[in-house]
């Protein structure tokens, strides 16, 4: 082992200026409690303070995941909440493992994989995946060293059809689709694509992230699904912010059941385990204990705190929000696909002034986060926004009049947007200068004697 030749050189101040430091850094950040944060996809909603409060109780606190037989209470959550999954879902069994939707998505294929190698159909190597779909699902079906076709949308945002069935044979492994999907819709031919696959020996996986839209009034396992993904820290309001922390159970029918990963939680004569005894044919551990347990403790609380019929009444009120806003602001913006949106939808940049990324610098300096940009990208230009169920009227009727505003603006004075936003602590970023003078990793140190 080294020894350290000389002390580090660490800066030393008084405990205040450290404070004033931190409160600083603390004013220039955007979070979700300092106002509407509409982002596409994401569902960035209040967190309920209940969920902090319990998930910061010593109790929980302290726990180590490496005596799981004196933690009955947190196997207990565990047990309960993927029950509560299930019901909401209609799946016959979950892991709370994945910590986040991409992991579930990976444990998902795994999953496929195994299962068509004990069925010894080995040709299966091609995962379908739709032309508006989230990054995560090509490069998830890439680590299992799958391959993938893409099937294209129909002028009404639907999968093609026509595409799908030319795509389909006995060598696909699953289909991955996001329902509603990435521009916001319901897919309208959802049984039908369903029935393609399966006819064709194949699995259906339901990418979960938009499940803020539907939670409580239908569920994947009764469409077909074989699998369903869920975000904790988007639909059931854990913190989300900064790349974590998350987690993204996976829940599967039950021909899949047997694959998860072990230990799974038991419950016998009373008592709470963790059964290890499932694995010749599980896919083994993904993570190195059991799953982001804070996370799943705050999921758990929320829904609890809801009910079903708080979980339902959620789902429709952001489905009324999302089209409340999409109506008074495709007054101006073009809508790509002129339907009923469920949580989110996506417009244009179609008759905008000036660029889509204009617009959302400019958007910051109206006291909004801007939303989510360029995706998905079969939308020239795309606004994906997704205003949640805990924003009210008055903060959508503040956002629609200031994306009205800066619609009109940006056809009369384009010039404004050049250099904005003009009132926030970081401005504009040079993009050209960002990708052309890249600082290597090792010049990455902190200047001490001046702010950044």
């Amino acid at each position: 082992m080294e020894v350290r030749e000389k002390e580090p050189k660490i800066e030393r101040v008084p405990e205040r200026e450290l404070v004033k430091e931190l409160y600083y850094l603390s004013k220039i950040n955007w979070g979700v409690d300092d106002g509407f944060y509409p982002l596409g996809s994401c569902t960035m909603k209040y967190n309920p303070r209940i969920n902090e409060k319990i998930a910061s109780q010593k109790e929980f606190l302290f726990l180590h995941p490496a005596f799981p037989e004196l933690a009955q209470g947190a196997l207990e959550i565990m047990y309960e909440l993927e029950e509560m999954l299930c019901k909401i879902t209609g799946m016959d069994a979950f892991s709370l493992m994945p910590s986040a939707g991409a992991h579930g998505e990976f444990l998902a294929l795994k999953i496929a994989k195994k299962f068509f190698i004990d069925k010894k159909e080995y040709q299966r190597k091609y995962v379908l995946i739709p032309d508006s779909a989230h990054g995560t699902n090509p490069a998830s079906a890439s680590m299992c060293k799958f391959q993938t076709r893409e099937i294209k949308s129909d002028p009404r945002g639907n999968i093609d059809i026509d595409d799908l069935k030319r795509k389909v044979g006995d060598d696909i492994v699953a289909l991955m689709i996001t329902y509603p999907n990435t521009l916001g819709l319901a897919d309208e031919n959802i049984e039908e694509v369903i029935k393609i696959i399966h006819d064709a020996g194949g699995l259906v996986y339901l990418d979960g992230a938009n499940m803020n839209a539907i939670s409580g009034i239908v569920r994947p396992g009764d469409m077909g699904f074989d699998f369903v993904h869920l975000n904790l820290h988007k639909t059931f309001s854990t913190p989300h912010g900064g790349g974590g922390p998350a987690a993204g159970p996976l829940g599967v029918k039950k021909e899949l059941a047997e694959y998860l990963p072990y230990p799974r939680v038991k419950k016998e004569d009373g008592k709470f385990t963790l059964d290890y005894s499932n694995r010749e044919k599980s896919v083994g551990k993904i993570e190195s204990f059991y799953g982001n347990f804070p996370v799943l403790l705050r999921a758990w609380a929320y829904i609890k705190m809801l009910g079903e019929e708080g979980i339902r009444k959620n789902s429709q009120i952001a489905v009324l929000n999302a089209n409340y806003l999409m109506k008074k602001l495709s007054q101006k913006y073009d809508l790509p696909f002129k339907r009923k949106c469920k949580h989110e939808f996506v417009l244009s940049e179609k008759g905008l002034g000036v660029r889509t990324e204009d617009l959302a610098k400019a958007l910051q300096d109206e006291g909004f986060h801007p939303p989510t940009i360029y995706f998905p990208l079969i939308v020239k230009g795309a606004i994906m926004i997704e205003p949640t169920e805990t924003e009210t009227k008055k903060t959508l009727d503040d956002f629609a009049e200031s994306m009205l505003k800066l619609f009109d603006l940006s056809n009369q004075n384009p010039e404004y947007f050049a250099k904005a936003p003009y009132k926030q602590k970081v401005k504009r970023v040079d993009m050209v200068k960002a990708n052309t003078q890249i600082i290597p990793a090792e010049r990455w140190e902190r200047k001490t004697d001046e702010k950044e």
